[in-house]
């Protein structure tokens, strides 16, 4: 028998032969880290390859795949469902990182192509002196995460309330698939054509969409492009229940009014607050002046979130943040006035705009909050429900956590609530928890250095890090039979166990058909 520290060598050397030494990192640190994500530490990867190039990625894929490895790609690693960590022993990770590169910015033809290792930042400041932009624009961890991530695990945030989330402005892709074949999808797939629409034939987009890397491996990815808006304002709002907060998120997102809107409860809010410094509140401010259209403006927007400082979040309770924007700052600002009508017809009362004047200026920020104010681990859950169903939804939540109550105590877990809203039809519910324990590689690589020295060293607490993950699962179980969905869906919410027969029967036979050995991102999507 060959022993099977031979087998991976020989798998190493011929990856080697592929993308270069240098390019294939096989030290315990960086299998360590590229193993792990957000919440996650357990099995590590042989190896970490790093292709430069869509043939580099196919050839990789199979030679992987043809030795018997399972293959996992990973983009800015922000995931924390373990949507690229290795379920078998002997897997290969794929790293993205080197295929970055914006490749065609056509604004005739209004698309924008991107290798899927680019980050959402790197787009974003190539569009920046143009009068274009993709409709959806990035997550608030856009500095890392990639927009082949997006395309593998869906995203929200930047363009959101109008334009959806990261799969919905997609309009084609290059994916590898297990063989190392690749395949074009919408009009690009067209012998003679360009990748400027989505839809020819079945929407093969779609397929790859969303599929938590379980289907190919994204090499390039086109999204669409539209003209940038002129008109911007900026509104918030406090109120006092949960129940008013939902219902004017609602209300406001089915009037298309908002590019952004997003919400706090009280706890989440208040650790937001205390995890920032006063060196981040000057580097914010001077994003704000600068994001201001003239010197008078500059001076006018920089006086005053100077003058409100963090004073007028004290009384507040549940926090909306909202961003609008209109073809005509008259369009924008029609569109605050209606929103604030909204608010107070739900007894919300109207606070300094400067949270949300601090985020867009500052779209890409760094990650600390991926770590509490105190060095606590952090990790969020969500789930995506119907407007007629985000009050009860909440509720169900808090049931939970209540039912739980005196063990989250006895633990020193505490929770809380970002909301969101998507287009005009879906309601993000994202309880967040925090609980003393230690710190891991992953933060040390991601959060700001100088942040991450000065947090509190915590002890490693693995029994309540797997009680968090128990309740997680369980919150994810309950929305599983109450029709709630989810993006990200990694490894860890109920995908293959919540959908109905023929609809699973279908997305097997594809997987059976792209990968019929199962060595794509194994255990992804629940597929077994």
């Amino acid at each position: 028998m060959i022993p099977e520290t031979s087998i991976q060598q020989d798998i190493v050397l011929s990856l080697v032969d592929l993308v270069g030494e240098q390019n294939v990192l096989q030290d315990s640190d960086s299998i360590t880290l590229y193993s792990q994500d957000v919440f996650t530490r357990d099995k590590t990867s042989i190896a970490v390859v790093q292709p430069g190039t869509t043939q580099e990625l196919a050839a990789v894929v199979s030679a992987a795949t043809s030795a018997g490895h399972s293959v996992i790609a990973r983009g800015g690693g922000m995931s924390y469902t373990r949507g690229y960590t290795p379920v078998q022993d002997n897997s290969i990770t794929i790293d993205m990182g080197r295929m970055n590169q914006v490749l065609e910015i056509n604004t005739q033809d209004m698309y924008v192509t991107v290798e899927a290792g680019c980050t959402w930042e790197k787009l974003y400041q190539a569009l920046e002196k143009t009068d274009f932009r993709t409709p959806y624009w990035g997550t608030l961890s856009g500095r890392f995460a990639t927009v082949g991530g997006g395309a593998s695990q869906n995203a929200i945030f930047w363009g959101s309330g109008q334009f959806g989330t990261a799969a919905d402005n997609i309009i084609g892709m290059e994916v590898v698939l297990a063989d190392g074949s690749i395949v074009q999808t919408g009009s690009g797939a067209q012998r003679n054509s360009s990748p400027f629409f989505r839809h020819f034939g079945p929407d093969l987009t779609g397929l790859f969409c969303c599929d938590a890397g379980a289907l190919g491996f994204k090499a390039t990815v086109t999204l669409r492009l539209i003209k940038k808006f002129k008109g911007k304002a900026f509104c918030a709002f406090d109120f006092k229940t949960a129940e008013d907060t939902l219902a004017a998120m609602s209300e406001i997102a089915r009037q298309g009014l908002a590019m952004e809107c997003f919400g706090f409860d009280p706890y989440l809010q208040s650790q937001r607050l205390k995890r920032e410094s006063i060196a981040n509140d000057v580097k914010a401010l001077a994003g704000v002046m600068k994001a201001s259209g003239s010197m008078m403006g500059a001076l006018k927007d920089g006086a005053k979130v100077a003058l409100a400082g963090r004073r007028f979040m004290d009384d507040v309770d549940y926090s909306v943040q909202l961003m609008v924007e209109d073809f005509t700052q008259h369009g924008a600002d029609e569109k605050a006035r209606q929103i604030s009508a909204i608010a107070a017809q739900f007894n919300g009362k109207e606070i300094s705009n400067s949270i949300p004047k601090i985020a867009r200026a500052n779209p890409f920020g760094p990650v600390n909050a991926m770590l509490g104010p105190q060095g606590e681990r952090w990790v969020p859950s969500h789930v995506l429900v119907p407007h007629s169903q985000a009050a009860e939804g909440h509720q169900v939540i808090l049931d939970l956590f209540a039912r739980y109550a005196e063990q989250f105590e006895q633990r020193g877990i505490e929770t809380g609530f970002l909301y969101a809203v998507i287009s005009s039809n879906a309601f993000v519910l994202e309880p967040v928890f925090f609980w003393p324990d230690t710190a891991t590689e992953f933060h040390a690589k991601y959060i700001d250095s100088d942040h991450f020295a000065k947090l509190p060293k915590l002890e490693e607490d693995l029994e309540t890090r797997e009680f968090v993950a128990k309740v997680r699962h369980e919150m994810a179980a309950i929305f599983r039979d109450r029709g709630g969905i989810h993006m990200q869906i990694g490894k860890d919410y109920h995908y293959a166990d919540g959908i109905s027969e023929p609809a699973l029967n279908a997305v097997k036979a594809i997987k059976n058909h792209v990968d019929p050995n199962n060595l794509i991102n194994p255990g992804a999507l629940g597929l077994a």
